[in-house]
């Protein structure tokens, strides 16, 4: 079951924007376009690049919703008793100290590796609208998705299954594996993001409860947000390079 609500999460992802974006694509002429025109078309008209990012917020309420029929199994359990919402253990300066060995990390590696033009980056410079969208979704509804989906139904069915180290590494392995398209050729994103997702399984983990992992996952999505938002209207240069805060902005997607 937890991998069938997995490979539904990757197919919403991929059919429900498609598909909202067909009356767009129509309406410029889709049906006399060649099939390269077509694909060009989808990712550089700011307005199609707007309809698809905008997708992904009914995408992430059906998936929480498929999650939520699973884990209670249909109203038998409560949602949040059965994922655990206690802190496990974790204060407030937990966090933090994680979050700014994290940017530490980030900037040794962004600059080890500089960062390479990829999809999500595209996005974010296609248009502020879309920049808007994909920060609202960063902190409001990427983290808590995943979360439930990764180390919330992921996690614990390995975890049940096969013992806790090996439910670590295929959550950990799973979260990344899907973000590859969206960031390839960036080799310092994948990274990083392989390094969050271990941190945030390890977490569940070790606290037992998916609360934590939510509320890390969203404060880092929040300050990278905001980095990106605040970036146009300041004249000094962030403390680490927009790009690389740009591209690890991960949404499901």
């Amino acid at each position: 079951m937890a991998i069938l609500v997995w490979l539904a999460s990757v197919i919403l992802v991929v059919f429900i924007p498609t598909i909202l974006l067909l009356p767009y694509l129509f309406a410029n002429g889709a049906s006399t376009m060649q099939q390269s025109e077509l694909a060009s078309f989808a990712v550089k008209d700011p307005t199609a690049v707007l309809i698809q990012v905008a997708a992904i917020l009914p995408v992430h309420l059906l998936t929480l919703f498929i999650c939520w029929l699973v884990v209670t199994k249909f109203r038998k359990f409560s949602f949040r008793e059965t994922l655990g919402w206690e802190s496990g253990g974790m204060r407030w300066w937990h966090y933090v100290a994680i979050l700014f060995g994290f940017v530490g990390l980030m900037i040794v590696v962004g600059y080890l590796m500089p960062e390479q033009e990829n999809d999500l980056l595209r996005i974010l410079k296609s248009s502020k609208w879309a920049l808007y969208i994909v920060a609202f979704l960063a902190v409001f509804t990427a983290p808590v998705v995943e979360e439930v989906v990764y180390r919330g139904i992921v996690y614990s069915a390995f975890q049940r299954s096969v013992g806790t180290t090996l439910a670590v590494v295929v959550a950990t392995a799973l979260f990344a594996l899907v973000h590859v398209p969206q960031y390839y050729p960036s080799y310092s994103t994948i990274i990083l993001l392989t390094v969050l997702s271990l941190i945030l399984t390890l977490i569940r983990a070790k606290t037992g409860n998916l609360l934590p992992c939510i509320i890390l996952h969203t404060i880092f999505n929040a300050f990278q947000s905001s980095m990106l938002l605040v970036e146009p209207y300041v004249n000094a240069p962030a403390p680490t390079p927009v790009e690389q805060i740009a591209a690890f902005l991960h949404l499901a997607n």
